[in-house]
């Protein structure tokens, strides 16, 4: 028989080509296609359960093929959340019904919400600056037109400089969409003091006559409010005739909406008179437009009277920016954010409406609701959509905030990666750092943890700013983070060598990220959603997987495959690629005592006694740490060298050289009680 040094060696410096082989295999690949074909149809964990090839195909995936028949237990395993420490499947020691767990969502990746923590605590943000940076503006508008008004020397002047015009028509209330320029110029040139002056002609003339009809507007909104008040008490009056005190009704309340209007009208009018009346007085300009010799466009007496009507002008502005109308604004968008489970709603609440309009710099008085519709309607992943069309980063600002499909109904956020691979990642990233410092003192372990804790915390922070391939690669210290999260070495990873990597169609086998020798890269890329083009966008499910759960699934299969068929050969071979597709994950030396194939291992590399499995489990992982340094198993090389020791030891310990196979390792990966007695593994158990 072939020695199991030459073939571990064998297989792993071919290991794609050995896998490889074994997906072309017709029973493989038969259920590989089945799986691929059906997992889509899948609703619910019953569903996934009565189909026998489907279940059946995912536990051998995860190594659970000899619990299939546990349909109960492996039922709350699925069922259990992974996010509760308490649930069913976090209390189990075995890290393989986790994992068994985490490569199923039958929840779904997201709960469909108007808005994610994130997505508000961003828009609050927003909003806060917003209001700041609108408050900011007005200072320096103020400050533009104190330090600019001296030196100007005409009315053109004054009306040609934008910014001077927009303060002075916003304190003055005028409306540039209603005024000409050539009014507003002959206004400034007008003393308001002469008769024959073009706002005394033209304004101030009107005056008498508005006033007078001000005044009969208001006698007959009175007028008409007391003859419906007396046609609404005649109809409860005997023998009334209903239906014409109706008709004198409506008849009346017409012809009061009608005063109503002139009322707001003629008021309108005279204050607009007495703006431009203001406006002629506040000025020194000569009817030509210039300024006399030696004299100032304003007294400094009508600057500072300019700069409190301005002021007076942008009270809103003022108002929304105060810190005790900023923290309502913010709780009442909270508490009313909770009711919106539709455009509709969301268009109908004003507190919500008002907000969200306003943290993006758009006022809601001015923009129409059919617009802000059709921009929460658009699809971000579709350059063509409506809200691009519109040409404002201000409408893209508001369609990334919420979370509203094309009917108007609500979605899952539009995010770089779901909650679930966010934490995994900063999961690992902390359990990487940890392992690098295993040899150090308590006190450096404890301080590198620390650290890991606060980057990984950090980048669960940031990846909810990333909206795009070119958004992730260009924060590299993020990138360094995912790649040791995956016990890679930033160091040899290059920006070209990524930009290739997400450039790859992960559906195609043949792309550059499928073809690599490490799988990692692939998987990386496929914890993300990003489209072919590289945009964040919602990715398709595969019934209850994503497309990492699904290409994990997959390959895991073909991985487990492989051991099987090698372990029917030769157990010790099946044992070295266990350990070797294990060793990412062990963080300390109770992960390879907890783990019967992983703990004989150990035993046999450095012959070891197998009588050392009823020791105390913390003596024995004083032995585990003594021949071996956690933090290696990090590294494939490292790991590569130990297994090449083992399969030396295993072919020395079970004679198989010499064709004498004595060997009970199969059932380490079975439900055998050999290995580590019952006692130690509940040792384990309370450890951990």
């Amino acid at each position: 028989m072939v020695s199991t040094y030459f073939s571990y060696s064998y297989i792993t410096r071919n290991l794609k080509q050995s896998l490889a082989r074994v997906e072309q295999q017709p029973d493989v690949a038969r259920e590989e296609a089945y799986y691929k074909a059906n997992i889509g149809k899948v609703k619910t964990v019953d569903d996934f359960m009565k189909d026998y090839r489907l279940y059946h195909f995912a536990t051998k995936a995860y190594g659970l093929e000899d619990m299939a028949y546990a349909k109960a237990f492996m039922k709350k395993v699925l069922d259990s959340d992974l996010n509760d420490s308490n649930s069913f499947v976090n209390k189990l020691v075995d890290k393989r019904y986790r994992e068994f767990a985490a490569a199923f969502s039958f929840k779904g990746t997201a709960t469909p919400v108007a808005q994610s923590e994130n997505q508000t605590d961003e828009m609050i943000g927003l909003y806060t600056a917003t209001k700041k940076s609108q408050v900011d503006a007005l200072a320096s508008d103020k400050t533009y037109y104190n330090s600019k008004i001296g030196g100007i020397t005409s009315a053109d002047q004054l009306l040609n400089d934008d910014r001077l015009r927009n303060y002075v028509y916003s304190a003055f209330g005028i409306d540039e969409s209603k005024w000409p320029r050539d009014t507003i110029s002959q206004v400034l040139r007008s003393d308001p003091s002469d008769p024959n002056s073009y706002v005394s002609t033209t304004f101030t003339s009107q005056l008498s006559g508005l006033n007078a009809q001000l005044t009969q507007a208001k006698s007959d909104v009175s007028a008409t409010n007391t003859k419906i008040a007396d046609y609404t008490a005649q109809l409860s009056q005997p023998g009334a005739d209903v239906a014409q005190l109706n008709v004198q009704i409506l008849v009346e309340k017409y012809h009061l909406e009608t005063y109503t209007k002139s009322v707001s009208d003629l008021g309108n009018q005279i204050a607009t008179i007495g703006n431009f009346v203001d406006l002629a007085g506040a000025f020194e300009f000569s009817p030509d437009g210039s300024l006399p010799p030696g004299v100032s466009a304003q007294t400094a007496a009508n600057i500072t009277n300019t700069t409190k009507r301005f002021d007076d002008s942008k009270a809103a502005v003022y108002t929304a920016a105060s810190p005790i109308y900023e923290a309502l604004a913010i709780k009442q968008f909270r508490t009313d954010l909770l009711k919106i489970n539709s455009l509709q709603a969301f268009l109908s609440t004003p507190n919500v409406y008002d907000f969200a309009l306003g943290a993006v710099g758009l006022d809601p008085a001015k923009v129409s609701q059919d617009t802000i519709k059709a921009v929460l309607e658009s699809d971000l992943s579709n350059p063509k959509s409506y809200v691009y069309t519109l040409k404002d980063n201000r409408y893209v600002q508001l369609a990334h905030a919420f979370n509203f499909d094309a009917k108007g109904n609500l979605t899952t956020p539009l995010v770089a990666q779901d909650s679930a691979e966010v934490l995994q990642i900063a999961k690992d990233y902390v359990i990487q750092a940890v392992k690098s410092a295993s040899t150090a003192s308590p006190q450096q372990q404890k301080a590198v943890r620390a650290q890991a804790t606060k980057d990984a915390t950090e980048y669960q922070q940031a990846i909810a700013g990333i909206d795009s391939v070119s958004d992730l690669l260009a924060n590299r210290p993020m990138v360094d983070l995912i790649l040791l999260a995956k016990g890679l070495d930033p160091r040899k990873v290059s920006d070209k060598y990524l930009e290739k990597i997400f450039a790859s169609d992960l559906n195609n086998p043949k792309s550059f990220a499928n073809t690599e020798s490490d799988p990692r890269f692939a998987e990386i890329v496929a914890s993300f959603n990003f489209d072919s083009k590289g945009n964040v966008a919602r990715l398709p499910m595969m019934g209850p997987q994503k497309r990492d759960q699904f290409r994990e699934t997959q390959a895991n299969y073909v991985q487990q495959s492989l051991e099987q068929q090698q372990g029917d050969t030769n157990p010790g071979v099946r044992l070295a690629l266990y350990f070797q597709r294990k060793a990412g994950d062990i963080t300390s030396a109770y992960d390879i005592l907890a783990d019967k194939a992983l703990s004989e291992v150990f035993r046999t590399t450095f012959n070891l006694p197998d009588s050392m499995a009823a020791m105390p489990i913390d003596q024995q992982a004083k032995f585990v740490d003594k021949f071996m340094k956690i933090k290696d198993l990090s590294d494939p090389a490292k790991v590569a060298k130990l297994m090449n020791r083992f399969s030396a030891m295993y072919d020395v310990k079970n004679n198989q050289i010499n064709g004498q196979v004595q060997s009970p390792l199969l059932n380490l990966f079975q439900g055998s009680s050999s290995g580590i007695s019952d006692a130690a593994y509940l040792a384990i158990a309370k450890l951990r």
